[in-house]
Order: C-alpha cells, then sequence, then structure tokens
C-alpha cells in the first residue's frame, strides 16, 4: 500500500481514542495509558519468541521509542489535568503542523515550500474550528494557564519523535511493540506512585483491550510504516484528519448535533490535506 494509506488507517484508528477514553475516564490516566500501551504490544509478541531480532534496537532507538510513545503521553496527560481539556487539546494538536515546519530542521535533504506552510496554517485553522466548535469555545482561567506548556512540549515531542525516526538507523516496525510494552511499564510505574488504585469491570477490560489494539497499538504500528514510505510534511497534514473525525466520532456517540463549525473545520482540512498531498 502506498504511505497514506497506512497515514489514514492511523488516523482512523487515532479518531476512536477520544470516545473510547471518554468511556474510560473514570479510569487514572496513567494506569489507562499503561495498560493499553502494554495490550497494543501484544501483537508483536510472537514475533519476537520467533526472532529475537525482531526486537534487537541500538539502545538510541529504544530511548527515542520511549521519547515518543510515553514522554507523549505523560506530557498531554500533565497538560489535561492541570489545562481546560479542550484547549490543552487543541494546543497538543499543533503537531501536525509543527512535523510540517520542523520537517526541514530536523531531516536532511528536506526543503519546506510555501505551499507545505500555507497546507499547514490552513489545516490547523480546521482543527481549531473543529475543536473549539465542539468544546463551546470557552476560555481558560489564570491558574490553568501554566498547563499549556506542558501540551506544547506533548506537540513537540510527537512531531520530533515521528520526524526522528527517519534519522535513526532503519529498525523494524516490530520493534514498535518493544516501544510500547516499555512505555507501558513505566507509565504503570507512575500510576502506581501518582495515582490510587482502582478496580477494573469486565467492561473496562473490554474497552482497555479494544484501546491498546486501536489507538494505542496497531495505530502506532502502520503509522511507523507510513513514515518509513512518505513524505514526512505531506503526512502531517493528513494529519489533521484526527482532530475532525476525533470531535465527529465524539458527536455521533453523545447525541450532539452538526455545527456550522464541524462543517468549516471539515471544509478546511479537507482543503489542507488535498493541498499537503500536491505539494512537492
Amino acid at each position: 500500500m502506498p504511505s497514506t494509506a497506512y497515514a489514514m488507517i492511523a488516523i482512523a484508528l487515532w479518531t476512536t481514542l477520544a470516545s473510547l477514553g471518554t468511556s474510560l475516564s473514570h479510569l487514572p490516566p496513567f494506569l489507562l495509558t499503561g495498560l493499553a500501551l502494554i495490550i497494543g504490544s501484544v501483537p508483536s509478541w510472537p514475533l519476537v519468541l520467533r526472532d529475537r531480532s525482531a526486537w534487537k534496537v541500538p539502545p538510541r532507538t529504544l530511548a527515542l521509542g520511549i521519547y515518543g510513545l510515553f514522554g507523549y503521553h505523560f506530557l498531554l496527560f500533565i497538560a489535561l489535568r492541570y489545562a481546560p481539556p479542550v484547549e490543552a487539546n487543541l494546543v497538543n494538536y499543533l503537531w501536525p503542523l509543527l512535523m510540517v515546519v520542523l520537517a526541514p530542521v530536523l531531516l536532511p535533504g528536506v526543503s519546506l515550500r510555501p505551499l507545505h506552510l500555507v497546507a499547514g496554517l490552513l489545516g490547523f485553522g480546521g482543527a481549531a474550528a473543529a475543536i473549539l466548535g465542539a468544546g463551546g469555545g470557552g476560555g481558560a482561567s489564570a491558574a490553568g494557564h501554566w498547563g499549556f506548556v506542558p501540551a506544547l512540549a506533548s506537540a513537540f515531542v510527537w512531531a520530533s519523535y515521528s520526524l526522528w525516526t527517519k534519522r535513526v538507523p532503519a529498525f523494524p516496525t516490530s520493534a514498535i511493540g518493544l516501544f510500547g510494552l516499555v512505555s507501558g511499564a513505566l507509565s504503570l510505574a507512575c500510576h502506581a506512585v501518582l495515582e490510587p488504585s482502582v478496580p477494573l469491570s469486565g467492561r473496562d477490560w473490554l474497552l482497555l483491550v479494544l484501546c491498546g489494539l486501536g489507538p494505542l497499538g496497531a495505530a502506532f504500528f502502520v503509522w511507523d510504516m507510513a513514515l518509513k514510505r512518505g513524505d514526512a510534511r505531506q503526512i502531517g497534514i493528513l494529519s489533521y484528519i484526527t482532530p475532525l473525525g476525533s470531535t465527529a466520532l465524539l458527536m455521533f456517540v453523545t447525541g450532539r448535533p452538526l455545527t456550522w463549525t464541524i462543517v468549516l473545520a471539515a471544509w478546511l482540512i479537507i482543503s489542507a490535506a488535498i493541498m499537503g498531498t500536491r505539494a512537492r
């Protein structure tokens, strides 16, 4: 499949994260992340049992994987704890734009065309319309302003991780399972230190399995395939579909009506995606 197909699969899986997260919002965030990441790593276990080289990566590559999967979720959940969630999520969705803008900085031989920048800004405008339209556009209190710092840091972490995977020595996509397993263990350690323990019901485990095998599991594998095969600038712009799809699915699940801001967001994001994929 072309790289954009792999990217679209990852994006489709990530659009379910908000709905699944809402259904599991009663669980502490690090517990949710840790269990989901470990479950998401399970499909790669048979590969490493047959061939240990499937998880054989240099220490620098493993550190990059932990930086991406653990660092991103750690900073994002800290932001969501101390800043208004809608606005913090908006700041977090700067990562597709950062992927486009940072590509010529972090990747040798990559230049940024004016069309890439215009498409990136257009896509971010669509993401802002989708998220703020769903959240009512409420502002942050002064006490919560500092929470935007980890939100911005989480955006930088995921954008830089996605780009730096093209700078480290080539590693098998199955190694993403190792990244998820170690990151999940670190998340559970954070849960043990920072959060209260809670019992899990059968429904909780079912949703955790869906979350782990989908947006916090398979999505990372196909995302890596997309980055290995495609143009990071184009993939970054396509990623703006994530907040639109996530918001639309949340509205469907919660029964909220379609608003003009979602229609505007759809037009902006689709236009940006088309513009970005045509840029060379």
